[in-house]
């Protein structure tokens, strides 16, 4: 059998294509052995024909553009393309493709979020028209188009008989059996004519075409070989509406009410906010990590970003009333008792509720022990997952025998995971510690999956939440510490949310011990959470370029530096500044009249017992206090043999850690002074500010130097290396928070690699607008007017008048007029009509913006909305919406208004 591969493209000098695929003769997908095209200059097409045995056929191949300017490798976009040949039906077999280029805005139609949920196909797929004629010349018409919604088909209409000869009712269905590949084999009754032909959408109901693609024909050229099969792979269908835009609701699963619930969200109430976001025309609901943080037991625990897992849920989120009814009567009306009493509650009280969640899921653990380690459908799940399951089970049951978390504390023989045989005996005598989180872990796991099946159903995309960190006492870091730098902390450089920086507190990442093995942990991290999401959002994306790393000495996020980077050679610094004092550019510069600035009356007392002279007037920190870390121990001390003066002692602590990051200058690791680090906003220490001018300057210029030029080209390489095992290890639509201090090869990086970025209107990426606009923000993006770091548009409203006056004037266009005290609905409506308006791909709205229209619905007090403080890193994570879902589901006036505006928008085309 003759098989032949066929290209248009028209490449510059120095390029060429190769295909690559399954059979000997294409490399047996060894890129070095692939098949050489050949070009046509007359045609425009790359070709080349090749015999195979005689027989059926399956053939699996892509196409390489190999440029020899830059010595790349290009593989093109997308799945690997298959075609199967029964055996003996036919002679020959022609492909026809076009080059699947990458980075276009509609590769990500392809996602799971188009192609699971939002266009998801009933059923298996209708099957494909049988061929006609196998002795004649067959076309196979095969078009990619995940953009089909569920009630619709695709068709094909054109000149030939076969096709209709352009009368709309004789249109040929396609199959949707390959979806998103849609495909028909017709045998034409003129193939020695050209074909003209265009596709369509197809309603099944009303049997006709209700929309045939813009532009111009398609054209099929005459082929009059017989025995041959021409397999026409046509590009995208060309939608006349423009590309597609959806728009969704954010609100963590913690913060869901609805009646049914134990004083918090779970798993199962998000299929009512599926069913009022289906009433609004909203097409995602984004939450926050839904991992189990469950580390010490007390309200600190409620910070989603520090899971003890980053596989296992949060036992928070479990509906104890869908795995069973307690058997006791008395205990079933105690726990709905006590399910009336946190429900009225208007916040999520996490001790209260976690302490009622662990007391009724042992009830149910014994009550149902029996049956559950029995199931068929609990020993899948536990061969299937036990690679992470079993070392959590025992992480859990030993945090909670030995009272911590930190693995370091427990006795010696802990300190290694054990092995899955000795965890997993159902008969052992401490086999409950551990049977209870196996329990837990199931249930949710089937809980959730049921949600997501809903929400697919219903065609809403279940958008989750990954974090850049891990958190140090976790089965992560017990298992596989040599993933991780255990003495570093991972945080954020200042910004909008705190003038000192964020310290998570979290290990920052070993990434050449994660590339050894092809970044394993970052692909079955990524392949579960497409157990439960088709769409992502990942955590500070920019710590794939580069994280802010913070030595464990210290408490703020300020002493910290880029990693990986290039740090400065001391004589560089030398030839830059014109001099070189280690002890002035890289110790804390400490003078008297600084600490009478800081500390006033108390500068003296302050003087005497932490500091040291050094020379006249100025002064070092004493052995026992000269790093944060060691002066936090200080004042814990003080502030619990002194509660009563905690707000003094805190106002000393923090001036002190203040002098602690008077530096211009940070050490690299291990260097010992030779290496160095510019001190992030330097400019505002008094150490810069007393230099003399020339050196003030010269300091500057190095200092922009090293944080906006130096490291361009060297993040973007690091991002190209590190992202795309991400963001292929799955089908999820990725979206990446890349707020903050931006290098400017981030959106290039994010573009090619198909990734969504964020545009937050009050955070624009240009450091020149105040505000950004939803309308310049590019195709691939997702817009929203806040997220859960930051307050609401109602409570921002009231932070700051003289701000909130120019955003009116500017960004709303209310030039010249006073702008109300408060945010009134109908403001609150025109910004949220500005974002459905945007170009971007999504526009998502924390769920309180979007109340924030209704007098009537939204909450009385909106100070009460915020999610999270990033200034306080002891924030209490407890918001909780104030009306029930059953409430908001109800609303029809406020429903009937939302998806007037939303289809207004174009935002629930199909």
């Amino acid at each position: 059998m003759q098989l032949q591969f066929t290209l248009p493209f028209r490449t510059d000098w120095g390029q060429r294509f190769v295909v690559c695929g399954n059979l000997p003769e294409l490399g047996n997908w060894q890129a070095d052995h692939a098949l050489p095209l050949l070009y046509q200059p007359d045609t425009g097409l790359w070709t080349r024909e090749l015999t195979v045995p005689d027989g059926e056929l399956t053939v699996e191949y892509k196409y390489l553009l190999l440029d020899e300017r830059d010595g790349g490798t290009h593989w093109e976009w997308g799945p690997n393309r298959r075609e199967h040949v029964a055996e003996s039906q036919f002679a020959r077999v022609v492909l026809e493709d076009y080059w699947r280029a990458p980075a276009q805005p509609e590769n990500e139609l392809f996602t799971a979020a188009f192609t699971r949920a939002l266009m998801r196909r009933p059923g298996t797929g209708t099957a494909p028209r049988p061929t006609a004629r196998l002795a004649d010349s067959v076309v196979r018409f095969q078009l990619p188009a995940p953009r089909v919604d569920t009630n619709h088909q695709l068709c094909i209409l054109g000149s030939d008989g076969v096709l209709g000869n352009w009368e709309a009712h004789k249109a040929v269905l396609l199959s949707d059996q390959a979806y998103p590949t849609w495909s028909a084999d017709v045998a034409l009754e003129d193939a020695g004519r050209p074909v003209y032909y265009k596709y369509g959408i197809w309603d099944p109901a009303e049997k006709k075409v209700v929309q045939l693609e813009s532009g111009e024909n398609r054209v099929l050229s005459p082929a009059t070989e017989k025995h041959t099969l021409r397999v026409r792979h046509d590009e995208q269908f060309r939608y006349p509406t423009g590309p597609w835009r959806g728009a969704g609701v954010a609100l963590p699963v913690f913060a869901l009410r609805t009646r049914a619930g134990l004083g918090v969200g779970e798993f199962t109430d998000i299929q009512l906010l599926v069913d009022w976001a289906k009433q609004t025309g909203l097409k995602m609901v984004q939450i926050l990590p839904i991992n189990d943080t469950t580390a010490t037991h007390t309200w600190v625990d409620s910070y989603p970003y520090a899971a003890i897992s980053v596989f296992a849920l949060h036992p928070m989120y479990l509906s104890l009333e869908a795995i069973a009814p307690l058997a006791h009567a008395e205990q079933q009306q105690e726990l709905h008792r006590l399910r009336d009493e946190l429900n009225q509650r208007d916040f999520v009280d996490y001790e209260a509720v976690m302490n009622a969640k662990w007391h009724y899921a042992r009830l149910l653990y014994q009550q149902e022990k029996a049956a559950f380690l029995a199931d068929a459908e609990f020993r899948e799940f536990l061969a299937e997952q036990q690679s992470w399951l079993v070392p959590y089970a025992a992480f859990s049951a030993w945090r909670d025998r030995f009272g911590t978390a930190d693995f370091e504390q427990w006795p010696e023989e802990f300190r290694t995971p054990p092995g899955y045989e000795q965890i997993i005996n159902f008969d052992a005598p401490e086999f409950d510690e551990y049977g209870l989180h196996l329990f837990t872990q199931f249930h949710l796991d089937k809980q959730l999956r049921t949600a997501v099946e809903y929400a697919r159903y219903h065609g809403v995309v279940l958008k989750g939440d990954l974090p850049i960190g891990i958190y140090r006492h976790s089965v992560d870091a017990w298992t596989q510490p040599e993933l991780y730098h255990m003495d570093r902390q991972a945080g954020a450089p200042p910004d909008d949310f705190s003038v000192t920086g964020q310290n998570w507190r979290f290990p920052t990442y070993n990434w050449q011990r994660m590339a050894e093995d092809g970044y394993a942990w970052w692909r079955q991290r990524l392949t579960h959470l497409s157990r439960y999401f088709d769409a992502l959002r990942i955590d500070h994306i920019l710590g794939f370029f580069r994280i802010w790393e913070i030595q464990g000495d210290s408490v703020e996020g300020l002493l910290g530096r880029f990693a990986p980077a290039l740090p400065l050679h001391r004589d560089e610094v030398a030839t830059r500044l014109g001099w070189f004092d280690y002890p002035r550019l890289c110790e804390p510069y400490i003078r008297w009249h600084m600490l009478r600035d800081i500390f006033g009356d108390e500068a003296d007392a302050v003087r005497q017992e932490f500091l040291e002279e050094s020379g006249y007037e100025s002064f070092r920190f004493q052995d026992h206090v000269r790093t944060q870390r060691q002066i936090e121990a200080v004042f814990e001390q003080k502030l619990q043999a002194q509660p009563d003066q905690a707000d003094h002692l805190r106002h000393l602590r923090d001036g002190l850690y203040r002098l602690v990051n008077e530096v211009l200058f940070l050490e690299e690791h291990g260097t010992y002074g030779q290496y160095l680090h510019p001190r992030i906003t330097l400019q505002h220490t008094y150490s810069f500010r007393e230099l003399d001018d020339e050196t003030r300057a010269r300091l500057w210029d190095l200092y922009l130097d090293f944080f906006y030029r130096r490291h361009e080209e060297f993040w973007r390489r690091q991002g190209l290396v590190k992202l795309p095992a991400v963001r292929y290890a799955t089908d999820m639509l990725i979206c990446g928070e890349d707020l903050g201090m931006v290098p400017e090869s981030v959106p290039g990086v994010m573009k090619a690699l198909g990734i969504l970025g964020l545009n937050i209107q009050r955070m624009p990426a240009d450091p020149k607008t105040e505000f950004g606009h939803p309308g310049a923000a590019p195709y691939l993006s997702v817009v929203s007017p806040g997220s859960h770091d930051m307050s609401t548009v109602r409570g921002w409203w009231e932070e700051d008048r003289t701000k909130t006056q120019r955003f009116f004037e500017q960004t709303l266009g209310h030039w010249g007029e006073q702008a109300p005290l408060f945010c009134e609905p109908w403001v609150a409506r025109e910004i949220l009509v500005q974002h459905l308006y945007s170009p971007a791909m999504w526009a998502i709205f924390p769920i309180q913006d979007l109340l924030a229209i209704d007098g009537q619905l939204r909450r009385q007090n909106p100070q009460e909305e915020q999610i999270n403080v990033p200034a306080n890193p002891q924030h209490f994570w407890k918001y909780r919406l104030h009306l029930p879902l059953e409430e908001l589901v109800a609303a029809a006036g406020f429903n009937a208004q939302l998806e007037q505006l939303v289809s207004q928008s174009g935002r629930t085309q199909g």
